[in-house]
C-alpha cells in the first residue's frame, strides 16, 4: 500500500493550571494515497487537535507521525513550517487571504516560500486560477470577490505548490447551500485528479462527497468506514 499519512499512538495531552487535559487517546490511522476522506466528531471529540497535528501545525506529545515517508512527529519549527509549505495544502472556512493582494498574488504567495522565480509564480499561479474557474478574476481583490470566489482562490493557493495532501476544515462553513455545493463538487474534481482530499466537517452531507468517514469520539477514532 502506498501510504500518504501513516500514525501510530498518537495522543495529544495540554496542561491547564495544574490539570493535564487529555485530548487524542492514542490514535492509529493509515491513509492511502489519493483517498477522499472526511474527519467528523462532535465538539470536542479531538477533532480538530487530530487536524492540526496532521496539517503539522502541532506537534503530539506521544506517538509517531509519517506523511509522505517523512517522520514529522519530532521536527523542528522550521522543518515542520517546510513541510506545511511544499507538502500540505490548507482550505481554511475562513479564507485566510491577504485583503490587500490579488487573487493571483494571494495563490502564488505559498510559492515565494518555496524559492520559486517571479515568472515561474505568475505562470502557476494564472494555470491554477484557471483550473478553479477564476481565469477572469485573476486581478480582483477579495473585497471584489463572492465568498465562493474567495474560496476558490483559497483552493487555488492550497494547490499551488503541488502538494501531498489537501487539508479543508469546515470550507463550506462561511458559505449558503447553493455556493457550498459548487465548492464541494470542486473538491471532487480536485480528488477525480489524483489529490488526497481530507475534509474535516460536522456536516453529513458535507462529508458524504467523500469515500471514507472517520468519525472521532473523546479522542478515540469511534468509527471508520468507507461508503464509496
Amino acid at each position: 500500500m502506498d501510504y500518504v499519512i501513516k500514525i501510530r499512538g498518537i495522543r495529544r495531552d495540554f496542561p491547564l493550571g495544574q490539570e493535564v487535559v487529555k485530548v487524542l487517546m492514542g490514535i492509529d490511522l493509515d491513509i492511502e494515497r489519493g483517498e477522499y476522506v472526511a474527519l467528523m466528531g462532535p465538539s470536542g471529540s479531538g477533532k480538530s487537535t487530530l487536524m492540526n497535528i496532521l496539517g503539522c501545525l502541532d506537534t503530539p506529545t506521544a506517538g509517531t507521525y509519517e506523511l509522505n515517508g517523512k517522520d514529522v512527529s519530532n521536527m523542528t519549527d522550521d522543518e515542520l513550517a517546510e513541510i506545511r509549505n511544499t507538502e500540505i495544502g490548507f482550505v481554511f472556512q475562513t479564507f485566510n487571504l491577504l485583503p490587500r493582494t490579488t487573487a493571483l498574488e494571494n495563490v502564488a504567495l505559498p510559492m515565494i516560500y518555496a524559492g520559486a522565480s517571479k515568472s515561474q509564480r505568475k505562470l502557476r499561479a494564472e494555470e491554477v486560477l484557471s483550473d478553479v474557474g477564476l481565469a477572469d478574476r485573476m486581478d480582483h481583490k477579495p473585497n471584489q470577490l463572492s465568498g465562493g470566489q474567495r474560496q476558490r482562490v483559497a483552493v487555488g493557493r492550497a494547490l499551488v505548490n503541488k502538494p501531498s495532501i489537501i487539508l479543508a476544515d469546515e470550507p463550506t462553513g462561511n458559505l449558503d447551500s447553493k455556493t457550498s455545493d459548487e465548492i464541494m463538487n470542486l473538491f471532487d474534481e480536485i480528488h477525480r485528479n489524483g489529490n488526497t482530499v481530507i475534509i474535516v466537517t460536522h456536516e453529513e452531507d458535507i462529508a458524504a462527497h467523500a469515500h471514507r468517514i472517520i468519525r472521532l469520539r473523546d479522542g478515540m477514532v469511534e468509527s471508520d468506514t468507507r461508503i464509496k
